[in-house]
Order: C-alpha cells, then sequence, then structure tokens
C-alpha cells in the first residue's frame, strides 16, 4: 500500500498561490503517494509567533496539533512555515507539557517539501521537464534554520531542459520578513531590489524558491521594475512535463 502523505498547504499558498498546492499534489501522486488534505486546517501560527502574540500563536498551534494528530508525513511547500512547526512549537509550549510532548512527535513528521522528495522519497529525478534558464533564491528559513541549500539544486539539475545560473546574492533575504515588510517598508524594499539587480545579472527568465511569501515579494519588485522575469516556486517546476 502507498504511503501516505498529508498536505498542511500554509496560508500564502491557500489564499494566493492554490497551484502551488496543487502541483505539490500532482509531484507526490506521481511518485505514487496517497495525498490527503485535512480541510480543518488552518495556520501554523508563525505570523502571530514572530509579532510576539504567543498565546494567539499557542491557540493556532493547539488546532495544527489536533488536526494533523493522526498523519503519517507532513509535508509543506514552505520552509517558513516547517521551521515553525519543527522548531519553534517547542518555544510556545514550554508551559503545556503534553502539547510539548506532541508538538516534540511531530518534528520526525513534519518536512518541507525538496527535503521530502529527497530524504523521504529518495527521488531527484521526478521526471520534470522546462525549457527554461532559471535562478534560485534561497529563502531565510530554508537555509539558515532547515539548512536547505543543495537539495532544491539536486531537484532542479534533473529537470529536463532546464539551465540553473546561480546568482551572486542567492543566499540573501529577499526582504519580506513576513511583517517585517509591513513594519519597515523602505528596508524591505532596498533589500528587494539589491536582489532583483542580482536576478538580472544570470540572464534567467524565471526565479525558483521553496516559499511563495518570498516569491510574491520577488514579484511584486520585479513588475514594478517592468521586468519580464517570472517567479515559480519548486512544485511548480517539478509539476511540469
Amino acid at each position: 500500500m502507498a504511503a501516505r502523505v498529508s498536505l498542511f498547504v500554509t496560508c500564502v499558498v491557500d489564499q494566493l498561490f492554490p497551484k502551488v498546492g496543487m502541483a505539490v499534489v500532482q509531484v507526490l501522486e506521481r511518485l505514487g503517494f496517497r495525498v490527503d488534505f485535512p480541510e480543518q486546517q488552518t495556520c501554523c501560527g508563525q505570523p502571530a509567533f514572530n509579532t510576539g502574540y504567543r498565546e494567539e500563536a499557542r491557540q493556532v498551534a493547539r488546532h495544527f496539533l489536533d488536526v494533523f494528530a493522526g498523519a503519517d508525513y507532513i509535508v509543506v511547500p514552505s520552509g517558513s512555515c516547517t521551521s515553525m512547526i519543527a522548531h519553534h512549537f517547542e518555544d510556545i509550549f514550554g508551559k503545556e507539557p503534553e502539547n510539548l510532548r506532541r508538538a516534540r512527535a511531530f518534528e520526525s513528521k513534519v518536512y518541507e517539501f525538496s527535503r521530502f522528495l529527497i530524504e523521504v522519497a529518495k527521488a531527484e529525478d521526478v521526471g520534470a521537464r522546462l525549457h527554461e534558464v532559471v535562478t534560485y533564491h534561497d529563502s531565510c528559513h530554508a537555509l539558515r534554520e532547515l539548512h536547505i541549500k543543495d537539495g532544491p539544486r539536486r531537484l532542479l539539475a534533473h529537470v529536463r531542459g532546464l539551465e540553473l545560473r546561480e546568482m551572486d546574492a542567492a543566499e540573501e533575504c529577499c526582504g519580506f520578513g513576513g511583517t517585517f515588510s509591513v513594519k519597515f517598508a523602505e528596508v524591505s524594499g532596498g533589500m528587494a531590489r539589491t536582489k532583483i539587480d542580482s536576478i538580472v545579472r544570470t540572464g534567467a527568465s524565471t526565479v525558483v524558491s521553496l516559499d511563495s511569501s518570498c516569491l510574491m515579494q520577488l514579484q511584486g519588485a520585479l513588475s514594478r521594475a517592468g521586468l519580464p522575469i517570472r517567479t515559480m516556486h519548486l512544485a511548480e517546476v517539478l509539476a511540469s512535463h
């Protein structure tokens, strides 16, 4: 029987980029996994946590623990949300022993999408085809908290017709940072422009990343600059054929 995977789609994907969620399902099903989508899911609590509203974050996190209690694997198309669940649930449940125990049990079940493909599915070639010159943006949480760097590049290397050109600022922040981009709009915009300059120097027609929030920030900056460069989530690239 095929292994069962539960999709935690994240707020940004659910509300703004539903095609990313559908692409994740398409790739996983192509590899033989059974994918379920618990409809009661909401948020991981990261926006509240990052803004200092710890109790509100706990309320949302408790709901997450309840909804995904029976999951074998939880796949997340976001480094930041994965990091929140795998690392920071432990921070917010320090005074709730039972929920802390439940949260720790999730750490071995929760996988960012690309890491699941590499470490669980053992699949670097998912049969994708995309004739594009792309550059890859390392999102902050995926790179710095989850230490994801080589895996997405290995997956891209197996996409037929795709050429990956590294930018000189691949590891620099795009400036989104959740509520940071709202509170410090001018700084956020400056960081995005620096990133865009690096993207342009590669000559790529597409920017790929693991986090739709980063891609939203970059696409906004690219559009305002009038540049004919699009953004794609890694799942969308891997679903192409």
